[in-house]
């Protein structure tokens, strides 16, 4: 069975810059341990990019986060250094879920990286909807939510829809 990794937006808006929190960047020494996992079994690894323009502040997300992040070509828009590997895939994606998961081959597939509440949970579940018979989960030690209480309300409700958290 394929094996697939999806690093959720683990990039520097979202760790130690911009919306960067300190639960973020308790998670990148495992985070970097589960990739490596990953490469040296020879699966799939696939990293997702949240990717705004400079028009941010005027969509409808900026008008809501009024917090001008992951803007296309910043340091803050780029995947954490030491996380990428060579062959991996990049997703960029303009909003929290990626609405075509339904061209990839999804069999077991691994979610980590940020934020929990938003973009892990809304890919998560648009997986399970997308591909139900798969085996989808959720690690919950290389994730980070908004806030801790976030965090665990994103997993409850992953685990309601029936995506296994570890």
């Amino acid at each position: 069975m394929k094996k697939t990794l999806i690093v959720v937006d683990m990039q520097n808006d979202f760790i130690d810059m911009a919306l960067g929190t300190k639960e973020a960047v308790a998670i990148l020494p495992r985070v970097r341990a589960k990739i490596e996992e990953y490469k040296g079994r020879g699966d799939e690894i696939i990293f997702t990019r949240d990717t705004h323009g400079e028009n941010y502040l005027s969509t409808p997300e900026g008008k809501k986060l009024p917090v001008p992040h992951c803007i296309k070509g910043t340091k803050g828009w780029e995947i954490a250094d030491g996380l990428y590997v060579e062959g991996a895939k990049i997703i960029d994606k303009p909003n929290f879920g990626w609405p075509n998961w339904k061209d990839e081959s999804l069999e077991e597939v691994e979610l980590i990286g940020l934020c929990t509440d938003i973009c892990v949970v809304s890919n998560a579940l648009i997986i399970k909807a997308t591909f139900p018979d798969a085996e989808v989960k959720v690690d919950s030690a290389c994730c980070a939510g908004v806030t801790p209480e976030s965090h665990g309300a994103a997993l409850t409700t992953m685990k309601m829809c029936q995506i296994d958290v570890i």
